[in-house]
C-alpha cells in the first residue's frame, strides 16, 4: 500500500461522505417543507445542520486534501495548467467549497436558528429566509455539480465544450428545482388547521 492508494481511498471517502451528506440535506429540506407543525419543522431544519456539519463538510475538506495530494503527486502543479478536466474540476470543487460554507450554509444555519427561535407558527423572518431564492438555488446546485466534478474526473475531456455543456445542464437542473420544488412542494408549517390535521 503506498501514499498514495491512501490519498486515493481518502478521496473516495470524501466523495461518499459528501453525497450521504448532501441526499440527507435534500431529503430533510424536503420533510421540512411538508412539516405542518414547528416542532417537525424544528426538527427538519435540526437534522439538515447536522447533515452539513458532520458530513458534507467533513467530506469536502477530506475529498480537497486527498485530491491536492494527488494532483500534486501525479501531474504537478504545472500539469493542472494543461488540462482543461484537471482544471475546471480543481475551480468547481473550490467555488462550490466557498459558495457550500457561505451562502447554501449560512442560510441552512439561520434557518436553523429562526425556527428555532419561532412560536407555534413561522413568523415574518422565518418565511423570508425560507423563500430566498438565492440560497435555494445554490442547495440546489449542490449534487449536480458534485456530479459534474465527478465526470470530470471519470471521463477526463481535453475540450472545454463537454465541460460547458455540462455546467449548463447542472445550472437547468438546479433552476428547474428551485422553481418546481417549492411549487409541487410548498412550504406547509403554520398553514390554517394544521395543528388540527398533525393530530388527526
Amino acid at each position: 500500500m503506498t501514499a498514495f492508494d491512501l490519498a486515493r481511498f481518502g478521496h473516495l471517502i470524501g466523495v461518499m461522505l459528501m453525497f450521504a451528506g448532501l441526499a440527507g440535506v435534500f431529503v430533510c429540506d424536503l420533510r421540512g417543507r411538508r412539516a405542518l407543525t414547528m416542532d417537525a419543522a424544528r426538527e427538519s431544519a435540526a437534522l439538515v445542520a447536522l447533515f452539513y456539519d458532520g458530513l458534507v463538510v467533513p467530506g469536502a475538506v477530506l475529498l480537497g486534501a486527498a485530491g491536492t495530494w494527488m494532483i500534486w503527486a501525479v501531474h504537478g502543479w504545472d500539469g493542472l495548467f494543461g488540462q482543461p478536466w484537471l482544471l475546471a474540476m480543481v475551480a468547481l470543487f473550490a467555488l462550490e467549497f466557498v459558495e457550500g460554507n457561505t451562502i447554501t450554509r449560512l442560510a441552512f444555519l439561520k434557518l436553523n436558528r429562526l425556527t428555532r427561535e419561532a412560536g407555534s407558527v413561522p413568523g415574518a423572518a422565518l418565511t423570508q429566509a425560507r423563500e430566498s431564492r438565492l440560497s435555494v438555488f445554490t442547495h440546489f446546485l449542490d449534487m449536480p455539480i458534485l456530479l459534474v466534478i465527478i465526470g470530470l474526473g471519470v471521463f477526463r475531456p481535453m475540450e472545454w465544450a463537454p465541460i460547458l455543456i455540462a455546467l449548463a445542464g447542472a445550472a437547468g437542473v438546479a433552476a428547474v428545482l428551485t422553481v418546481a420544488v417549492p411549487r409541487f412542494v410548498p412550504w406547509r408549517t403554520g398553514e390554517p388547521g394544521s395543528q388540527v390535521r398533525s393530530r388527526a
